[in-house]
């Protein structure tokens, strides 16, 4: 049996975020940091279990520090 393809390849400069969820994790990505803070933000409001990776450099993710959240 052939190994199973992601289907999709990370996209150099794109910011990911991973929704953890039963059976399949979501991967979505948003363009710049600031549209990707307020999606995190927005899936953290409602209870989602959610995984900030970072921005993608073709090889590594880099500026993965997890946005704050703001105090109440």
């Amino acid at each position: 049996m052939a190994s199973r393809k992601k289907g999709f390849e990370y996209g150099e400069g794109k910011y990911y975020l991973t929704i953890k969820s039963t059976p399949n994790n979501i991967t979505l990505f948003r363009e710049g940091r600031d549209e990707a803070e307020r999606a995190y933000l927005r899936y953290v409001a409602v209870g989602k279990d959610i995984e900030w990776k970072g921005k993608w450099d073709g090889k590594n993710f880099t500026d993965d520090k997890e946005p704050e959240l703001a105090s109440s």
